[in-house]
């Protein structure tokens, strides 16, 4: 479950603690699921209009990548997919 107005998330009513930028990029996907998301697209909504300045976006793999731990550990039955070159989804 996600309350937008707390920033709160919980599995299985355990609350999941995630960072800003962890819940951010939940939420997104949460508003989008079983959507493919670009790289880019979710850089500029997520990190704001200056991302398309970066050098990479292997900063978007490491977000998804812990927020993909913390959902597994809690036993969620969401899931962050990769499409290789593309982008990711929630399925």
């Amino acid at each position: 479950m996600l309350d937008p107005d707390t920033r709160e998330v919980s599995v299985g009513g355990v609350p999941l603690l995630l960072n800003r930028k962890e819940y951010d990029l939940f939420y997104y996907f949460m508003l989008r699921p079983n959507r493919l998301l670009e790289k880019m697209t979710i850089a500029e909504t997520v990190w704001g209009d200056h991302a398309d300045q970066a050098d990479n976006l292997d900063f978007i793999y490491s977000q998804i990548k812990n927020l993909r731990k913390k959902l597994k550990t809690a036993g969620a039955e969401l899931d962050i997919q990769a499409v290789y070159g593309v982008g990711y989804k929630l399925v």
